[in-house]
């Protein structure tokens, strides 16, 4: 019955029919200083509190729900961004693909979390937020992460989903579109396009996957969501000061994290054999 984004530094729970203190006195040591209330299992922060009072396991379901938003939201843009100029490129060839590739390369040449980093802090230290037009963005938004991540992860799908569209160019089919006078949004969309879109499908959730550990890592290091929003990323760096006292603060989310992880990569390989049948392995009795 609190508040996860809002800071209970003097607030009181019920553990064992008895009211106490959400942040209390500290009694290892010297006695000094003070500690958040550790799990309370049959009442309210059920894995504790962290140093500013809130309930952590709060905190936890409402940064998976800002993580995941980030992750899928992020990673389809990527990938649809990824897909159309893929096309492009393949398609067109020539001086199209040199320049779309050689922009790819540029993007590639940093090493991610450089690049994201480089990008947060320009667009979060900007005032006013951002404005394109009448569109105004606060640096809180969860929108500026978003983008960010977007873009870093833009060449790792280019490559292999061009590539596919290379190889599908030079079919006879498209030859003999080319040939009937079909035009170029025609063998794009309707030859091209649902050839390669398996490839686009396959890597959607393994992205997702890397942009949630993407989004987690700026959290963390606090060029990612920001406050008064939580993802696992920003529930983590919260317990970095309570590791030894209270480690489930960084745990939780970290198990979190580890767990959608998996489960999306299983995902990805599961729509992989499901849609590409020589990955199959067929057993003859």
């Amino acid at each position: 019955h609190t508040d996860p984004f809002v800071s209970n530094l003097s607030g009181t729970t019920v553990v064992n029919g008895k009211r106490v203190q959400v942040i209390q006195e500290q009694s290892g040591g010297l006695g000094l200083g003070s500690i958040p209330i550790g799990p309370t299992w049959h009442s309210n922060y059920f894995i504790g509190a962290d140093n500013q009072g809130r309930d952590v396991m709060a905190r936890v379901f409402y940064g998976g729900k800002a993580s995941l938003q980030i992750g899928i939201v992020s990673a389809v843009i990527c990938t649809l961004i990824a897909l159309g100029l893929a096309l492009l490129a393949g398609f067109f060839k020539g001086w199209t693909d040199s320049l779309l590739s050689r922009i790819m390369d540029l993007i590639w040449a940093f090493p991610v979390y450089l690049l994201a980093i480089s990008l947060a802090t320009v667009l979060l230290t900007k005032p006013g937020g951002l404005q394109w037009g009448p569109i105004t963005v606060n640096s809180s938004s969860l929108w500026v992460p978003t983008f960010i991540i977007a873009i870093v992860y833009i060449p790792y799908v280019y490559r292999p989903i061009r590539g596919q569209v290379l190889s599908v160019r030079e079919k006879e089919y498209i030859e003999a579109g080319i040939s009937q006078g079909a035009s170029n949004l025609r063998l794009m969309f309707s030859d091209i396009l649902p050839n390669v879109l398996s490839t686009a499908i396959v890597l959607l959730p393994l992205m997702i996957a890397t942009t949630i550990l993407t989004e987690s890592a700026l959290s963390f290091l606090s060029i990612g969501v920001q406050p008064p929003n939580a993802s696992w990323g920003t529930v983590i760096e919260d317990g970095q000061s309570l590791l030894y006292t209270r480690p489930l603060v960084s745990i939780v989310p970290g198990v979190m994290i580890v767990l959608t992880v998996l489960a999306l990569n299983v995902l990805g390989d599961g729509v992989r054999d499901a849609l590409d049948p020589r990955a199959k392995v067929r057993v003859r009795e």
